[in-house]
């Protein structure tokens, strides 16, 4: 279990990408991680692109990133959500300042876009955003999983086996 003890925050919205979501959950949990579903509201079922339901343990709002190692943020269709709150967009930064590990996959790359933490970093992303990524000032490749410091990246679920082991290898490591 070498993930006992490290907390990780996981953003949660409508129409999350489910894969993405439970995934690198399930796989931080295996390895002893305590992971918290986090919301605009405490105690809400978001309901995934697919139907999977997910109820966040905690709202945006009160969460100190003092508390926790790691964020994941997933992919779908609520990262256009999510990049629109302010707390949301204050934990990344603070994750990042604080050079804690942050997952993202897939479009979960529009909330470090907007939290304007990828200057100058090397990433991956659905090919979709890639434009919006080198908008940003990322270096982009198209990488099943790229590593850069903190921030994971990658670009869709096949890729997800690839990107669950980096995570976890990049939280084992702090």
């Amino acid at each position: 279990m070498r993930l006992a003890g490290k907390k990780i925050i996981a953003l949660v919205d409508e129409e999350f990408e489910d894969l993405e979501l439970w995934y690198p959950v399930y796989r931080a949990r295996e390895e002893g991680a305590e992971v918290h579903l986090v919301g605009a509201e405490a105690g809400h079922t978001y309901m995934g692109k697919y139907g999977v339901p997910a109820t966040s343990n905690y709202a945006f709002k009160t969460v100190n990133t003092a508390d926790y190692d790691a964020l994941l943020v997933p992919g779908g269709w609520a990262p256009d959500k999510l990049r629109r709150y302010e707390d949301v967009l204050r934990i990344t930064r603070e994750m990042n300042a604080a050079n804690k590990p942050i997952g993202q996959i897939c479009h979960a790359g529009w909330v470090l876009i907007s939290a304007k933490i990828l200057s100058g970093r090397t990433v991956t992303s659905t090919p979709g955003i890639r434009d919006d990524m080198e908008n940003a000032g990322a270096i982009w490749l198209d990488k099943d999983v790229v590593v850069d410091g903190n921030i994971i990246s990658s670009r869709r679920p096949p890729d997800l086996p690839a990107y669950g082991k980096a995570f976890c290898d990049a939280l084992a490591g702090i």
